[in-house]
C-alpha cells in the first residue's frame, strides 16, 4: 500500500505563492502518474494537475494553467506543486494521488 504525505500548505495573501510537496512511500512512485487534487469548502475534489511518470508530461485544469506548476523528483519520491498568483478561490484543502491512493491532504488558505 502507497503512502502519501503532503505539506507546505498554510496561509497566504492573495497574488503570493506556495510550494506544496507530497512524499511516497513504496516503489510504484517512479513508474506512476502522480496528481494533484483540491476541495474547496461545500464543494466536490476537482483536478488540479498531473504529471506523468518520468515528469514528460503534463496536464493542467483551466483555471491554475499559467501559475501552478506540477514536478516530481523520483530519487526523493516527491512530487511538487508550485502555485503562483494564487487567489481567494483557490482556498482548498489539496491532496496527492497516486493510482488509488491519497494523502491526507493540505489547507491552503488564500486571503483578498
Amino acid at each position: 500500500q502507497v503512502q502519501l504525505v503532503e505539506s507546505g500548505g498554510g496561509l497566504v495573501q492573495a497574488g503570493g505563492s506556495l510550494r506544496l510537496s507530497c512524499a511516497a512511500s513504496g516503489r510504484t512512485f517512479s513508474n506512476s502518474a502522480m496528481a494533484w487534487f483540491r476541495q474547496a469548502p461545500g464543494k466536490e475534489r476537482e483536478f488540479v494537475a498531473t504529471i506523468n511518470w518520468n515528469g514528460g508530461s503534463t496536464r493542467y485544469a483551466d483555471f491554475v494553467k499559467g501559475r501552478f506548476t506540477i514536478s516530481r523528483d523520483n530519487a526523493k519520491n516527491t512530487v511538487f506543486l508550485q502555485m503562483n498568483s494564487l487567489k481567494p478561490e483557490d482556498t482548498a484543502v489539496y491532496y496527492c494521488n497516486l493510482r488509488t491512493s491519497w494523502g491526507q491532504g493540505t489547507h491552503v488558505t488564500v486571503s483578498s
